[in-house]
């Protein structure tokens, strides 16, 4: 049955996505950016000295039970927890598997433009958020794009956006993250993936019940940790293969420009593909435009606006120009410099996106080792992005159907991160690209209708400094 249905699917979706990643979202992602680049002044190279100071200043991996909300820190975690998942391994492997090496360069102009729209998403999160009866903070997209927009259009696009983040995060983003993990524990330890689907379920069930608190106790720990692991692994096999790193930099810019030298097919067509896949696995990736860490950044006690701007810049940072870049230099050091099984663009039939990263760190590690630490790595990534997805869909549907439908909604989205692990990895991904993109459009409109806000919290903010 669930064959037929992904039959039936799948083809559907993806003709969907190629005209909305094409056509839709390289333009709104590049040009929100772009737009907030220029004027807040390049923000994200003007702040990008104090947002380092703000995060690690003051580093403390117990912040502590909060009065209302979360820490910065605690926000900051939450939100980079929600960013380094599976988009940072199965997904830079899918984009450089589809748009070849060349696709990570245009990862990195994605996230550079990137920094400067995650600044005005959490500005505008601190800026319009509310605080109910009980001190508790709600913010997000939705209540920015409702000040935006007033009377119905505002708020048929905050529904828009809620009803896409849920679908989008809360549960197919979820079924994403299980299926990742149970495909590569199946790969690395021959562990059945429906039996990880059951330890998932009740891990993430303790977490979810237990509120903000919680989870912030969770990931302002766990993400530091996971991030130290990742690093020292991947550095290491970078050791190994050293004299290979100018020529992997090279192969990265090259393909950027010339992408139908190794994917194929005309100028035309290899460089759409290398663009769009770099944007679409960017967006993935680090979230910037998409809508969704504005929810943990929108937590943060801090009563400037400009602080936590600066520090969601740092985010955006580490996900990309350090967790994801390390996994593509890893990946192309081995895989496809003279020596590797890629150099030639040829894919072995035995090789997906699901474990290239897998046999690169292999190639250095011995392949069962490799095999079962990237497997571990992507265990804490994609725990920790399921932990932050589950807070941003439950933030949308109090926002829609008030409190009272929070437990509903985890029981379901508990349902759908079991379902992941036993559905076929292809499908999984096309539905959660459908309702990332589809999220991205209202959250952009009204990035651009509030471009006053944020830029006079930044000039404001600079004049003083």
């Amino acid at each position: 049955m669930l064959a037929n249905l992904e039959a039936v699917l799948y083809p559907i979706v993806s003709t969907i996505n190629i005209y909305l990643s094409s056509y839709i979202l390289v333009f709104l992602l590049i040009g929100v950016g772009l737009w907030y680049t220029i004027r807040t002044r390049f923000v994200q190279v003007r702040c990008f000295g104090e947002g380092i100071h703000r995060v690690f200043g003051n580093l403390s991996l117990h912040g502590g039970r909060q009065e209302q909300g979360m820490s910065s820190f605690q926000a900051l975690a939450t939100a980079i927890a929600a960013q380094v998942g599976t988009g940072n391994i199965v997904g830079a492997s899918g984009a450089i598997l589809t748009g070849g090496p060349g696709a990570i360069f245009w990862m990195w102009m994605i996230a550079f433009f990137g920094m400067a729209t995650i600044y005005a998403e959490a500005t505008l999160a601190i800026k319009t958020r509310v605080t109910d009866e009980q001190g508790n903070f709600h913010g997000g997209p939705v209540y920015y794009i409702t000040t935006a927009f007033k009377g119905a259009f505002g708020k048929f696009l905050a529904g828009f956006f809620a009803v896409a983040i849920i679908l989008a995060l809360g549960f197919m983003g979820c079924m994403v993250q299980s299926n990742s993990i149970g495909s590569t524990f199946q790969t690395a330890f021959g562990i059945p993936t429906w039996l990880v689907g059951v330890v998932l379920v009740i891990i993430c069930a303790f977490i979810f019940l237990g509120g903000v608190q919680r989870l912030a106790s969770v990931t302002e720990k766990l993400v530091p940790v996971m991030a130290v692991i990742f690093l020292v692994g991947g550095l290491g096999v970078l050791a190994a293969r050293w004299r290979y790193i100018p020529a992997t930099f090279a192969m990265i810019v090259k393909y950027a420009f010339q992408p139908q030298a190794i994917i194929g097919g005309s100028f035309g067509y290899a460089i759409k593909t290398a663009v769009s896949q770099g944007a679409k696995r960017g967006l993935f990736s680090n979230e910037a435009g998409m809508g969704s860490t504005p929810h943990a950044h929108a937590q943060a006690n801090v009563t400037d606006p400009h602080e936590q701007g600066v520090v969601a810049m740092i985010g955006v940072f580490m996900d990309t120009f350090v967790v994801l870049t390390l996994n593509a230099l890893v990946i192309i050091s081995t895989l496809y410099t003279s020596d590797g099984i890629l150099y030639t663009g040829v894919i072995p039939q035995e090789i997906s996106n699901t474990n290239l990263a897998q046999t690169a760190f292999g190639t250095v590690m011995g392949a069962e080792l490799g095999a079962k630490f990237v497997a571990v790595c992507l265990f804490f990534f994609a725990f920790s992005t399921v932990l932050s997805w589950n807070l941003f869909g439950k933030i949308n549907v109090i926002y829609l159907f008030g409190k009272k439908a929070a437990v509903a909604y985890s029981l379901i989205a508990l349902a759908f991160i079991f379902l992941g692990t036993l559905m076929s990895n292809t499908l999984v991904w096309e539905l959660t690209d459908m309702f990332n993109n589809l999220m991205v459009i209202p959250n952009a409109i009204a990035l651009f209708a509030l471009t006053g806000m944020v830029v006079k919290s930044t000039h404001g903010v600079g004049a003083k400094r």
